[in-house]
């Protein structure tokens, strides 16, 4: 009798644990490509438990052994191709870190199987190409995400409940953001990922679309999906003997109704960052980082460090697998959903038409 009650102990403390955790049935993803050097980040961090690394597509042997090495995977995992990969394989969700121009035809294999995708910042390298990924994402009913680092800061997501949910700032004014870094060269970036980002086809340009999306998709995400109706863009060469095709400087000014935007992004600083700042008629709130945020009202000023966010809303691929699982719905206002981004691509694309050109472009309603 004792032991018989031990078991029905044991195995409720199990379906306990499992639920808890939810880790006996992680998502199988495929990694398409390795030269974007954040694809580190899948190869790390507690998320280990909420993925299965199935495959990797990288026809660069010596960069995907270099992974292995690194990570202590089998060779084995490796193919040549995003097919063969899929085929062997079969895994539920793909994620892209390859150039921002191969965006396209990973949407292009993968979503007529039925695999889900979610590809690094920006969605695409033009507004062209958005369109047909969201189409064909919809038309084979796959999800398609767009991971940003800043959509994990808890700082931003602080920012959003006191501005938006409870209006605490009143009408936003401005908005700004910055981010940026020495440059990719001075950073150390990797040759392959070099290669195609400081390229104007293979990354559609050069700060302007590394980091101006970070501030595209914000700006998106505080206005609530509303398009800004005018875009300005502004870039520079100051360092055309290090990155001679692509711009390495720029600055886009968004213009809406009752909000103004703007949006630093460099290659150029002295020092990495991604910050943002907000104005509203009743305050101000300044998100320094991921973890440390200045507010004032009117009574009052004040900072704060926030805990990270909680499970699976601090970390892209927890956030994937529970998506693609069902256990929480991605909504169209999110800043990894497929609408929010699409309006972030033509801001960019009129923000390079903008520098082209050197006048404001009107977006149509």
């Amino acid at each position: 009798m004792k032991s018989s009650l031990f078991s029905i102990i044991g195995i409720f403390l199990f379906l306990l644990l499992i639920c808890q955790t939810g880790h006996t049935n992680p998502l199988r993803i495929g990694v398409a490509g390795l030269s974007h050097d954040h694809a580190h980040w899948v190869f790390q961090g507690q998320h280990q438990d909420d993925i299965l690394i199935a495959g990797i597509a990288e026809p660069n042997r010596q960069l995907a052994e270099r992974y292995a090495r690194q990570y202590g995977f089998s060779m084995d995992l490796v193919y040549d191709t995003l097919e063969e990969m899929i085929d062997e394989t079969q895994p539920e969700a793909v994620t892209a870190f390859g150039s921002i121009y191969d965006h396209l035809e990973v949407v292009r294999i993968s979503a007529p199987k039925g695999i889900h995708v979610m590809v690094e910042k920006p969605l695409a390298v033009s507004l062209k190409d958005a369109r047909e990924m969201v189409q064909l994402a919809k038309k084979h009913d796959i999800h398609l995400l767009t991971n940003y680092e800043t959509t994990w800061y808890a700082t931003n997501h602080e920012i959003y409940q006191k501005a938006i949910d409870e209006k605490r700032l009143g009408t936003l004014r401005k908005i700004e953001v910055y981010d940026g870094h020495e440059g990719p060269v001075e950073i150390g970036c990797s040759s392959e990922f070099l290669s195609w980002l400081t390229d104007p086809v293979l990354n559609g340009g050069g700060a302007i679309i590394d980091f101006g999306c970070y501030g595209a998709n914000l700006a998106t995400w505080l206005m609530k999906n509303q398009k800004p109706t005018a875009v300005w863009g502004i870039t520079h060469q100051f360092k055309p003997d290090i990155y001679p095709n692509v711009d390495d400087e720029a600055t886009i000014i968004l213009e809406y109704p009752e909000t103004q935007v703007v949006i630093q992004a460099s290659w150029n600083w002295p020092f990495s960052r991604k910050d943002m700042k907000v104005y509203g008629e009743k305050g101000y709130m300044y998100a320094a980082d991921a973890k440390n945020i200045e507010s004032r009202f009117s009574g009052g000023s004040g900072t704060q460090t926030m805990n990270p966010r909680p499970a699976p809303y601090d970390n892209p691929f927890r956030f994937l697998a529970a998506v693609v699982r069902e256990k929480i719905k991605m909504d169209p206002l999110d800043l990894s959903s497929p609408e929010n981004n699409l309006i972030v691509m033509e801001i960019l694309d009129a923000a390079r038409k903008s520098a082209e050109t050197g006048r404001k472009i009107i977006l149509d309603p």
